[in-house]
């Protein structure tokens, strides 16, 4: 596990420094989970291929205080669907792994502590260097809900807006 977020960290700043910079961010987010009314928090980075798709590998953690206290880290697929001057309108695809921290204590007849999770979603985010986002996503294993609200970074991009004239294609 800590293994995991040290490697995810070096490649991220190893690519920040690169000349493809424009292409990656790194962000953070809140989440709350409206089944299990459990908030959480999570960090991720985004690769970007070309200007509609983009990779972003995730770890968030809901704390020990909710109903639920988990950690998962898998990876996103983005996928931008309406662009407009100032919005990006993306669909989510994600998967990953669910550590159940607290499973002993809840009532579920099969409460295991390691699980799968697979996402699908919708997003909106600015087009800005800076650029706040939320996400809706419904979880297909569990039948859960939750709402990221979330700002990301943009590395080596110039300029406070980012469009179709701009020197940052990662819009």
């Amino acid at each position: 596990m800590k293994g995991s977020k040290f490697i995810l960290i070096q490649v991220v700043l190893l690519l920040s420094l690169s000349g493809h910079s424009q292409n990656i961010g790194a962000g953070a987010s809140v989440l709350y989970n409206f089944q299990t009314e459990s908030l959480g928090a999570g960090v991720r980075a985004s690769f970007y291929p070309d200007n509609r798709l983009s990779f972003t590998p995730q770890f968030s953690y809901y704390f020990a205080f909710n109903k639920v206290n988990e950690f998962n880290i898998g990876l996103g697929l983005e996928y931008k669907f309406l662009r407009t001057n100032n919005l990006n309108f993306y669909g989510i695809l994600h998967g990953a792994y669910d550590r159940w921290l607290n499973y002993a204590s809840s009532v579920m007849k099969d409460a295991k502590p390691n699980n799968w999770n697979l996402e699908g979603g919708i997003g909106v985010s600015t087009n800005r260097c800076l650029r706040p986002f939320l996400e809706y996503r419904y979880n297909i294993k569990f039948l859960e809900t939750h709402l990221q609200l979330g700002i990301l970074y943009i590395f080596g991009c110039k300029g406070y807006f980012v469009d179709k004239n701009s020197q940052c294609p990662a819009y």
